[in-house]
């Protein structure tokens, strides 16, 4: 099915150059990862693959939105990170702002380009060796960062929960500078240690399931994380990525080829074959990250723009998500009948933006939609911070 596109989040920039260049759609029974013939599916096996992909999609966009809420409403998260100097920096969401929406599509062109001609010129096995290496650490912090809160709700109040710092500095007494200062405790440990087993299984034997497990973690991760301050600026990027995508889908042979050549988990994979080879199958059906953070991070907005509204619905919410359930239906419809790539963003993005304005439009708030402004991040809790010491100043 798709091959990715990521936008990402407050993560390292390359992870998000490399993982924001893919998006393509693959046909049903067309060279799966690491098939040497081709495969036919069989009816069964096609049904349970798309739909076992379809869910795995609305996992993450329908729990990252949820946590994309807290993290915005939670004034003493954002206390706690300024005093801290922003340390722990994973639990911060990132803005997109207009002008950033409007030059990703440009900078993810040129990511996806390059990474074509490194496959033309160097080794597909050294490069997806550096990329094992790189996604590995990435996918054990994107991991344990989503395993985090679900643990501390079943973690034994009989086992003490023991803070821990990690603190690195430079220079002595009054020229000392922080590098390092991270809080961390117990349950933090554990979520490290359970993720660190599934990246040392994704390294040795790349087994679809671990591949997914770090798919979902960058999924939601990039839900929660990545916010679009407005809903002009989620017009914007939906927009420049839906054009990107045709492009590069029906326009060259650019995107199918690094999806073919990249080995990384930034795609959600489910075998076709499952029911005849069991947990050994190899003819994948692929959906890629892109396809799931780029339409999520703007439903996740319609959400905080529902709670904003006060009045105790999720209009907003449930027809983009209903939106995004039928735009991808239709992706796999069209695919599975013609056999040939597709880009979900050619449908999705309509879905996802048109079913919502026309919603506003009928209970008249499209203006309201519209102006609804979001200010989060580094800049707004300095000018936040800084007026408060004001306050107490005077």
């Amino acid at each position: 099915m798709s091959e990715v596109e990521k936008a990402l989040s407050s993560a390292p920039e390359p992870a998000a150059a490399i993982l924001d260049a893919l998006n393509a759609t693959e046909s049903n029974g067309t060279k799966a990862l690491n098939a040497t013939a081709k495969f036919v599916a069989t009816p069964e096996g096609t049904a349970l693959a798309y739909g076992s992909l379809v869910l795995m999609a609305l996992v993450p966009i329908f729990f990252g939105a949820l946590r994309s809420v807290a993290c915005s409403k939670s004034k003493e998260l954002r206390e706690k990170a300024y005093e801290s100097g922003f340390r722990n920096a994973s639990d911060m969401p990132e803005t997109i702002t207009s002008r950033d929406a409007a030059r990703f599509p440009i900078i993810a062109s040129c990511t996806l380009f390059g990474l074509y001609l490194f496959f033309k010129v160097f080794s597909q096995d050294y490069i997806n060796l550096l990329l094992s290496v790189y996604f590995f650490v990435l996918g054990v912090l994107a991991l344990s960062h989503t395993m985090s809160p679900l643990l501390s709700k079943i973690f034994p109040a009989s086992v003490p929960n023991k803070q821990y710092q990690l603190l690195f500095t430079q220079g002595a007494d009054e020229a000392k500078e922080e590098i390092i200062n991270y809080e961390f405790d117990t349950n933090n440990l554990v979520c490290l240690l359970a993720s660190s087993v599934v990246g040392v299984w994704y390294v040795l034997k790349k087994h679809w399931i671990a591949n997914n497990l770090f798919g979902l973690a960058f999924a939601l991760n990039g839900v929660e994380l990545l916010h679009l301050n407005n809903v002009s600026t989620g017009c914007i990027l939906l927009g420049g990525l839906f054009v990107y995508d045709i492009f590069w889908v029906f326009g060259t042979n650019v995107m199918v080829t690094v999806a073919k050549s990249f080995e990384a988990p930034i795609k959600l994979v489910f075998p076709q074959d499952l029911l005849e080879k069991g947990l050994d199958a190899s003819n994948f059906a692929m959906l890629g990250l892109g396809d799931i953070v780029i339409p999520g991070i703007f439903i996740a907005l319609l959400l905080r723009f529902d709670v904003s509204l006060k009045k105790n619905s999720r209009t907003y919410f449930c027809s983009s998500f209903l939106a995004y359930i039928f735009g991808l239906g239709l992706t796999i419809f069209v695919m599975h009948t013609f056999k040939h790539a597709q880009p979900a963003l050619l449908y999705l993005v309509p879905a996802c933006v048109g079913f919502p304005v026309v919603v506003a439009l009928f209970r008249g708030e499209l203006s309201e939609m519209f102006r609804y402004e979001e200010s989060f991040g580094e800049e707004g809790l300095a000018k936040d911070d800084s007026s408060e010491s004001l306050k107490k100043d005077q």
